[in-house]
């Protein structure tokens, strides 16, 4: 049976008191922080190897080139013309270097506008003309991500093919 004051009894070892464990745990302690100390020591090449890795890497994430906005919606463009589904879609307006448009997906209705300035060599010089119907092509995982033209695509009527897709179908309707 264990012994409650003054001592514990382990397994099938000898008794040991309470004072000699604590004695025992802070010399333990004490040893723990010299090795720890010893091992820093011992170890700071790589701790020095390690601290300039992160600093290259920082620095890296600091200085390395972002897409700009332009060159991100280009991306996004591209995107959503490679894997967009497409449906109807109604041109509302056409102010400054911005299309306003509408459409359905899934009895949802939307509203949107796209940014044309990077396009706008290929928009007619009236902009009234881009009024009326139109193919819109989205993501179906986010519907509400669309575009109505891009540099590969449009789906405003009346406007000539993209250079280089001449022989393509234009989109239905």
């Amino acid at each position: 049976m264990p012994r409650l004051a003054g001592s514990l009894r382990l397994a099938s070892h000898a008794p040991l008191h309470v004072d000699t464990i604590i004695l025992s745990a802070q010399a333990a302690a004490v040893g723990q922080d010299i090795k720890v100390t010893l091992l820093g020591l011992a170890s700071l090449p790589l701790a020095l190897g390690l601290a300039a890795g992160m600093t290259a890497g920082v620095i890296y994430l600091v200085v390395r080139r972002r897409p700009s906005p332009a060159e991100r919606e280009r991306r996004r463009r591209t995107e959503v013309n490679a894997k967009g589904r497409m449906t109807t879609a109604t041109v509302l307006d056409v102010r400054d270097d911005q299309l306003y448009f509408s459409y359905a997906v899934g009895g949802v209705e939307y509203n949107a506008a796209q940014d044309i300035s990077a396009v706008r060599d290929r928009m007619p010089a009236d902009p009234a003309a881009l009024v009326g119907l139109a193919t819109v092509k989205y993501r179906p995982a986010n519907p509400a991500d669309s575009i109505v033209v891009s540099e590969e695509w449009s789906g405003l009527r009346g406007l000539p093919a993209p250079p280089g897709h001449e022989d393509e179908e234009r989109s239905p309707l």
